[in-house]
């Protein structure tokens, strides 16, 4: 191998594994991140045949031979749920607790383990040269001179070897004595049965536990340990028998203790290796690179696999996989550990000839950029927010009749449903940010929905605080109605919708501040979204302050998508004649919408009328009581002649009469 650490480190990480940290020390530590399909290399054994197949070196093995064993005292060991521990194997010792060696201690410090004493520093030394996990009883300590593998019984409590008293619940599988358990299979052990100076008889615990059981009980307990990562990934049923021989071995070396009788060993159901099938063909097309075949069993060898050629004419192996790697199953891989070891690096970067055109984007990509670019343009900034969110924050937001869509297995009870709609996740960021002295705060998001109708895409933004960055030049001012009605008319006219509202009724939204958007293409009316503020009520309730006011707003893209224009290009000359402009105040009712006044002036008026704007409205002095006067700026404009004045009032005759025919309207 080379002497240089870095060289190490950088050679072996091409080979899948993530480099966190090098030490240059002495000795030198190089530390990797092993993902979870890889409990073998969770110890230096596994690394070390990665590192024979990278240099092509002969694999040197720990010695493993056992002592000459002494008379064994009585030991009954009994194993009640096979299907929870497939394997128990144990070995008694007659031991001499004492500090263990320098050499024991360097290596032990060098890889983060803190030193106890000889007898507990050889289980950890096994730990992590060959990935598994041991434990050690004081045989004195067991009552009944007895060892129960079961479940543990409903109100039964453990203090583990952190000082901690545990609740058992009865799915979970402990290591007991005749009367109480002694230790949490596959997670840690009690205090109850602990090595001290006195101990001078032990039982040496070395086994194979069910990964799914270790996993669960190690979350459920909130207790993560050395044994639990490697249990909880998948074990080696092999290594039992393996594991007592090494550290036999190694407490004969620095005599601490010798074997006392034969080893025990409860393996009801031995496990057949697998083995697999490889096609030389199958690796070329999977990989895009032929690998001669003669390589082939020299990639897999040094790896613990067995490769024998099959008789079949074309290059073909049949592979019996080693129990300790828990992660092959099927051909394809072996191909990944033949890829790996052949080098990646080595594999063509040419891309595959094209046999069909490419599809077209998908339309919704282009049409969500869009969202974010007119969003980002008015102010807002993109928030991301879970799906899953919790009950009492999705409840307010459900049609009447309806219930949040629940999660059959939640994380949480933050968790415990599928969102009706983005606002819940947008209202809880905005009381996020205002709890943090964010006072001003423009947010939005596009994602799915769930509802009874099933799932839909939708675009939602929540609006608190300052209507607009400060200026010196105006006075500041807070958000209102009609703040988010531009924003909503903006967003629509990016699509080409010429958008319509009307008033709403949402169980969120407060009454008089609420507005539906709709559109009427081809005379059907179809309904985009609703905004408007939210109740107070509401926000109160998910932290945001008493007293301020937040306006939301929430539209369905997939209506969008079926109204949006298309993106072909339309274009008009610049006007050729000059317009005439005519101002008319009239007195209304308070109550009637602007938008009904702006649709009598269109079908009163002349196809010259090109603009209506809005510039004014007053209540008070002058006014009757229940109405407003309402100030509109008229453009006309022909497209074949310079109207004159007479048109003008013409046309603006016409307007005035409908809106008093159709509206009561009074001109000023």
């Amino acid at each position: 191998m080379p002497d240089d650490p870095e060289r190490v480190a950088t050679d072996i990480s091409l080979r899948g594994f993530e480099v966190a940290s090098v030490e240059h020390g002495r000795p030198a530590v190089i530390d990797f991140e092993i993902t979870a399909n890889r409990p073998d290399c969770l110890s230096h054994l596994g690394l070390a045949r990665e590192a024979s197949a990278i240099w092509r070196l002969p694999l040197r093995l720990p010695d493993v031979a056992i002592p000459a064993a002494g008379a064994a005292p009585p030991l009954e060991v009994d194993v009640e749920d096979r299907e929870l521990c497939p394997r128990y194997c144990a070995q008694m010792f007659e031991v001499s607790v004492q500090p263990s060696p320098e050499w024991l201690r360097t290596r032990l410090e060098a890889a983060g383990v803190r030193p106890i004493n000889n007898v507990v520093d050889v289980t950890n030394y096994v730990l992590l040269e060959l990935g598994q996990p041991m434990h050690a009883f004081d045989y004195a300590k067991l009552t009944g001179r007895r060892i129960i593998v079961r479940r543990a019984r409903p109100g039964e409590r453990l203090r583990t070897l952190d000082g901690f008293d545990r609740q058992l619940d009865p799915d979970m599988l402990v290591i007991a004595d005749g009367e109480r358990p002694t230790a949490i299979g596959g997670v840690m052990g009690g205090q109850d049965s602990e090595i001290d100076r006195s101990t001078t008889v032990i039982v040496l615990e070395s086994a194979t536990f069910q990964a799914v059981s270790v996993r669960r009980t190690s979350k459920r307990l909130g207790l993560k340990t050395e044994a639990s990562i490697r249990f909880e990934r998948g074990a080696d049923i092999a290594a039992p028998l393996v594991g007592i021989a090494r550290a036999a071995a190694l407490l004969a070396q620095i005599g601490a203790g010798r074997p006392l009788g034969e080893v025990i060993d409860r393996y009801s159901a031995p496990q057949r290796p697998r083995a697999i099938v490889l096609r030389g063909a199958r690796i070329a097309r999977v990989l895009g690179q032929d690998v001669p075949a003669g390589e082939v069993p020299g990639l897999l060898e040094p790896l613990g696999f067995q490769v024998q050629a099959t008789a079949a004419g074309d290059a073909a192996w049949a592979v019996t996989v080693p129990s300790f790697r828990v992660d092959v199953a099927r051909e394809i891989d072996l191909i990944e550990e033949v890829g790996r070891h052949y080098g990646f690096d080595r594999l063509p970067v040419t891309f595959p000839a094209l046999s069909a055109a490419q599809p077209p984007p998908d339309p919704a990509i282009a049409r969500e950029r869009l969202v974010r670019q007119v969003l980002t343009a008015a102010g807002f900034s993109e928030a991301m927010t879970f799906a899953f969110i919790e009950r009492q924050a999705a409840l307010p937001f459900c049609d009447l009749g309806e219930t949040p869509a629940a999660i059959a297995n939640p994380l949480s009870e933050k968790f415990a449903v599928l969102r009706p709609s983005l606002l819940p996740g947008l209202v809880d960021a905005c009381a996020h940010n205002r709890r943090r002295a964010r006072k001003d705060i423009r947010l939005f998001e596009t994602g799915s929905r769930f509802t009874s109708a099933g799932e839909t895409r939708s675009a939602a933004f929540a609006w608190c605080g300052a209507a607009a960055d400060p200026h010196w030049s105006s006075a500041p001012r807070t958000v209102d109605f009609f703040d988010v009605k531009g924003a909503v008319e903006q967003f629509c006219a990016a699509f080409g919708i010429s958008a319509g509202f009307a008033t709403a009724d949402r169980p969120w939204l407060m009454a008089g501040r609420a507005a539906a958007v709709t559109a009427q293409p081809g005379g059907e009316v179809m309904h985009l979204g609703v905004f408007g503020q939210l109740l107070q009520a509401i926000a109160e309730a998910r932290g945001f302050p008493r007293g301020e006011e937040m306006y939301v707003a929430e539209i369905d893209l997939d209506v969008v998508a079926r109204l949006a224009a298309d993106d072909a290009l339309r274009v008009e000359s610049l006007p050729r004649f000059p317009s005439i402009v005519r101002d008319i105040a009239i007195v209304i009712d308070e109550v009637l919408p602007a938008a009904a006044v702006r649709g009598t002036i269109r079908s009163a008026a002349p196809e010259t009328l090109v603009s209506i704007a809005e510039f004014d409205r007053y209540k008070g002095k002058g006014v009757p009581e229940g109405r407003v006067s309402l100030a509109l700026r008229l453009t006309f404009r022909a497209t074949d002649r310079t109207l004159t004045d007479e048109d003008a009032e013409v046309a603006t005759d016409g307007i005035v009469k409908a809106l008093a025919a159709a509206h009561a309207a009074e001109r000023r």
